[in-house]
């Protein structure tokens, strides 16, 4: 890594349903049989490599942007679910988040997927960063903000 820093992680192929991978995990080639037992793939080939300034709540804060600015709006659950998946990740971000907040970003992804006349609901939808409640755990430090408070006594 440049200047010496640390590698926190890295998404093998663009946002969608690609989870981070942890440097423990990256032993493996960049092909697609061999990323699929890590639960990744290589998507549209977009490599993500972050180091440990990398605050991984903000990464969410930018893709859900990226998705909420492009949805063209035609699709109500594409509209209003990529906002809404803004929204909250923001409000994480910002230390104003909740358990609640976690359910909701479970939960309205599932509204979207399947839902739309194509198929960017459903990348959107695919977010995948792992389970938000094991991240603290797969990636320390995954919020960079440490004097903020995360979700309560969780913090990211």
């Amino acid at each position: 890594m440049r200047g010496g820093r640390r590698l926190k992680g890295v998404i093998a192929g663009a946002v969608s349903r690609c989870p981070i991978l942890p440097p423990s995990e990256l032993d493996v080639g960049l092909a697609e049989e061999l990323l699929a037992p890590k639960g990744s793939h290589l998507g549209t080939g977009g490599v993500m490599v972050m180091d440990e300034t990398t605050c991984m709540v903000r990464v969410a804060c930018v893709t859900s942007y990226f998705f909420r600015d492009e949805s063209c709006g035609q699709c109500t659950q594409c509209r209003e679910g990529t906002g809404w998946v803004h929204k909250l990740c923001e409000r994480i971000e910002q230390g104003r988040g909740g358990a609640e907040d976690l359910a909701l970003l479970d939960d309205v992804p599932s509204l979207m997927e399947g839902q739309t006349i194509c198929a960017f609901a459903d990348a959107a939808a695919w977010l995948d960063p792992g389970p938000p409640e094991t991240l603290p755990r797969r990636l320390p430090g995954a919020h960079r903000r440490e004097e903020v408070p995360v979700l309560g006594e969780l913090r990211l």
